[in-house]
């Protein structure tokens, strides 16, 4: 059983989208403020970590350069429930912590301060795909989850963040159910929204609506609003936002 409570009211097929190209960009926006001195001094360690063999660099030196900032990011951004998908990527980088969502709105930015391209798939998730990780508090899981999934444009394309590393499916694949976070999985093993891989690593079954693509994830949470509602976010954040995940 989920909760329609703590839902914002949505209003689903008038703005549900085809999946037509979207150009994404690396503009700054308000969640994605690229500009900011903690974005860009981040960036650039992304450049003294990476040290790769010099025919690795050359083949793909934007994925390579991509893989790095997302390593960066789960060593310096210790994963948390937070609740607001619209916070600054530059408020995430000075607390050192943020959830899933705000660990790869940070990995977007980075990649857009780079001069990486990058855009969202939006995908409406069913809440009770978080019941293994929230047990004891299925009654108030909200029916549905906003899922921003990020895509970059690097040489060969748009690669989703899925696809930045092999790829693989393990047996092992993501199940929500231990501390690992989806932003952590996508180094280990496939996250197939799309239900194209083995079972044990399709997830689309979870999906309820696919809402197309967006150039940033500020248009999706603009046109669909946030998982929570205002009220449910101002109780639930600021204990939330300090719980390790």
């Amino acid at each position: 059983m989920t909760s329609r409570l703590l839902n914002p009211r949505r209003r689903w097929c008038a703005v549900v989208r085809p999946l037509l190209p979207v150009l994404g960009g690396t503009a700054a926006t308000s969640i994605l403020d690229r500009h900011h001195s903690s974005v860009v001094e981040l960036a650039a360690r992304v450049g003294m970590t990476l040290q790769l063999p010099n025919q690795m660099v050359a083949r793909s030196p934007q994925r390579e350069w991509v893989k790095a900032a997302h390593r960066l990011i789960g060593e310096c951004i210790r994963p948390v429930y937070a609740m607001n998908e619209e916070q600054p990527v530059s408020v995430t980088i000075a607390r050192g912590r943020g959830s899933c969502s705000q660990r790869m709105a940070v990995l977007e930015a980075l990649a857009r301060a780079h001069g990486i391209a990058t855009r969202v798939r939006g995908r409406m998730i069913d809440g009770a795909f978080w019941y293994p990780r929230f047990p004891r508090l299925r009654a108030v899981v909200p029916t549905d989850v906003v899922l921003a999934w990020p895509e970059f444009w690097i040489e060969e394309g748009w690669v989703p963040v899925s696809e930045l590393y092999d790829g693989l499916c393990l047996a092992s694949g993501f199940s929500n159910s231990s501390t690992e976070t989806l932003f952590d999985a996508v180094a280990r093993t496939a996250v197939d929204w799309g239900g194209t891989s083995s079972p044990s690593c399709d997830l689309s079954v979870h999906v309820r609506v696919d809402l197309g693509y967006f150039d940033s994830r500020d248009e999706l949470f603009r046109l669909y609003g946030q998982t929570l509602c205002p009220a449910a976010r101002l109780i639930a954040d600021p204990v939330l936002s300090r719980r390790t995940a």
